[in-house]
């Protein structure tokens, strides 16, 4: 009688701490598995910047013949263009690290300076806008760019996932025991989008 009184505590505490490593396994997983989509997201977006990054040394090549005295703005695309291509390798090289994102998405912002002062030149030079080549290299870069856009926020919503699923109660233990690091969204800055449109009569 003694032993069975006994053995339901014992019953109870050990289906307590079966269904508590149960939580913790299901919770590391969740975790995991979140981590793992944002990668993944993040490998689309790398895709998609390859291309871009191919696109524009092909781009600038085309534009050379026509803004000879546009060098400087010619070399700060290609400048941009690598330093962005560099920054885009150690971001794919780990998604989930804040540093690299942040030197992506500055090396990105840059980028799109440049690109938009190329293109800003090349309307000023009706033969570049009418090069066959030159249009369909802009249509394939503006194609590119769109693609880029919503991979990147397929990217930013799989890290908004993440990051809330470690930072909410209690999975938030989990996450800070096993060393699941908070992940960065990737922004690009383009000064243009924050300024209010002009309007003028």
């Amino acid at each position: 009688m003694l032993k069975s009184l006994l053995a339901v505590p014992v019953l109870v505490i050990g289906g307590l701490v079966l269904l508590a490593i149960l939580w913790i396994i299901g919770a590391y997983n969740s975790l995991v598995a979140l981590r793992n989509r944002f990668k993944n997201a993040y490998a689309q977006i790398d895709v998609q910047l390859k291309r871009r990054y191919d696109l524009i040394p092909n781009l600038v090549e085309t534009a050379k013949g026509y803004l000879k005295h546009e060098r400087g703005t010619l070399e700060a695309v290609i400048a941009a263009r690598n330093a962005a291509a560099t920054a885009s390798t150690g971001a794919a090289q780990n998604p989930g690290d804040a540093a690299a994102m942040k030197q992506l998405s500055s090396a990105e912002t840059t980028l799109a300076g440049t690109l938009g002062r190329l293109f800003a030149l090349a309307e000023a030079y009706p033969d570049l806008k009418a090069n066959t080549t030159m249009i369909t290299l802009m249509e394939e870069l503006t194609s590119t760019e769109n693609k880029v856009a919503f991979a990147r926020q397929a990217y930013n919503d799989a890290v908004m996932s993440y990051n809330t699923r470690r930072e909410t109660f209690p999975t938030n233990l989990i996450a800070g025991a096993f060393n699941f690091a908070p992940a960065e969204l990737f922004v690009i800055e383009k000064p243009a989008e924050k300024e209010a449109p002009r309007v003028t009569f």
